[in-house]
């Protein structure tokens, strides 16, 4: 680990030295090959839930995930240069970008890996720093009011984690926060102590998760990055944030009674966040908004299979999974729109299946697989919750949360539908299509409708896995 580190950090500073764009591609490229090699020599050497430096874990999420990291990664890297290339950025800005991405995928991968409460907190502190160089590429007032807001309510949601943390450490002997030594203990904590510490603690994450309430910071986040970047943001820190909350979540289900108030928690803020989503994905005139509130509206549905448990856990993590791969391909798609429209409008662009026949293709697929229409994985994981909440009795969750949704997918339908064939009133940049990103876009819409048609033993094993509270 400790040199997969090194290296890591080595080659995202690097961009920061060599002198042309061309260099920051090799080392980017460098970059993911030592992501790929990192995964593959876990697997050769069988480090598979092994300790490494004291302080990380490569657990079946923390692979998972990490392979989920990469692949997006790839994809980020590869729009990226053809997106800040017809943005016309300069050398300078451009060598930031690539540094600031790379360092962020270094961080985010820590949290995924940490197997200590204070140093996931660390970590995710970090993905704050790195992720507001990014929200501010453009350099205009909007990104800048992004940036400040980004960091000033990451900050307060840290912090707030940060308490959480403090009084979950009185449960702790010998001021060991690792999660096994947590676990083996936290039953004996104070009720109301271990109460507040989950409350402040998923409150504060919840804007690494993009739940209620700190959601926020997320989708403005979104529509100031870049496109690419935004995709990255969507689903690799989001991510980030779920495996931060998930691994919480598994400490206290060793905690008794206060485990059920827990999941009670999550159950609120889950029909709240898919209620915020259902809200805005109707007054947002914003594609990229329009795609975080959707991010938003997904996640709840993830924070409510935590919170009923069972068969709906496993369905929660599988969700989060397909997501990934979804919402970047959709992100993707988004930016190679702006480049034909110049703009992000719901109101004004249209016409797009005449326009980048591909493209809109790609995006009323992506728009009906993100909608869980079969053979969308989604399709699976709302199913298995829904027949879960059945399981326990809880009509009226299932009847608001199925209310929310067909809000949510009138919403999103109808918006899909303007911008392939109403007329369009931007003016067109058609000499700037590149119908072959569009393909690239694609792929990983296609990965994630096979997982919905057939999913590979290896990958239910791995949630399995992870869901084992035992």
């Amino acid at each position: 680990m400790l040199i997969y580190l090194l290296v890591s950090l080595l080659l995202a500073l690097a961009p920061l030295v060599v002198r042309t764009e061309r260099a920051s591609n090799i080392m980017s490229a460098l970059f993911l090959l030592v992501q790929v090699a990192s995964i593959a020599l876990i697997f050769y050497f069988k480090q598979v839930d092994q300790i490494m430096l004291s302080m990380f874990r490569a657990d079946s999420m923390a692979v998972l995930f990490h392979i989920l990291m990469t692949a997006v990664l790839g994809f980020t890297m590869l729009h990226s240069s053809s997106y800040l290339k017809l943005e016309n950025v300069s050398t300078r800005s451009y060598k930031a970008y690539y540094t600031l991405l790379m360092l962020l995928a270094v961080a985010i991968t820590c949290v995924y890996y940490s197997d200590n409460v204070a140093m996931t907190w660390v970590f995710l502190e970090a993905t704050t720093i790195c992720s507001a160089g990014i929200i501010y590429h453009r350099e205009w007032e909007q990104s800048l009011e992004a940036t400040w807001k980004y960091i000033f309510v990451c900050s307060t949601g840290i912090a707030m984690a940060y308490l959480g943390i403090l009084l979950l450490s009185t449960v702790a002997e010998h001021g060991s926060l690792d999660y096994a030594s947590l676990k083996e203990v936290i039953a004996n904590g104070n009720p109301l102590y271990l109460k507040v510490a989950f409350l402040l603690i998923v409150v504060g994450y919840s804007c690494k998760m993009e739940i209620f309430p700190l959601y926020t910071v997320g989708v403005d986040a979104n529509y100031a990055a870049p496109a690419p970047a935004s995709a990255y943001i969507s689903t690799a820190l989001v991510n980030a944030g779920f495996v931060s909350i998930m691994r919480i979540y598994t400490l206290y289900a060793s905690a008794g009674e206060v485990f059920a108030w827990a999941r009670h928690v999550l159950i609120l803020i889950g029909i709240l966040s898919l209620a915020v989503g259902a809200m805005f994905l109707r007054r947002t005139n914003n594609y990229k908004r329009f795609m975080s509130y959707s991010t938003v509206e997904n996640m709840g549905i993830v924070a409510i299979g935590m919170g009923i448990g069972g068969v709906a856990l496993w369905a929660a993590v599988f969700h989060v999974v397909c997501h990934t791969l979804i919402k970047s391909s959709m992100f993707y798609q988004i930016g190679i729109m702006r480049h034909i429209y110049d703009s992000y409008s719901i109101n004004r662009i249209g016409n797009y299946l005449n326009i980048n026949r591909v493209g809109a293709i790609g995006f009323i697929v992506g728009t009906l697989v993100l909608l869980a229409f079969p053979p969308s994985p989604l399709f699976i994981s709302e199913v298995m919750i829904f027949s879960e909440i059945v399981g326990v009795g809880s009509w009226w969750l299932l009847v608001a949360m199925l209310i929310l949704m067909c809000v949510v997918i009138y919403n999103i339908w109808s918006r899909s539908l303007r911008l392939s064939y109403h007329s369009n009133q931007d003016t067109l940049h058609l000499s700037e299509v590149n119908r072959r990103l569009s393909y690239s876009a694609a792929v990983l819409l296609i990965i994630a409708i096979v997982i919905g048609l057939w999913q590979p033993e290896v990958l239910k094993n791995a949630i399995d896995t992870i869901v084992n509270l035992g």
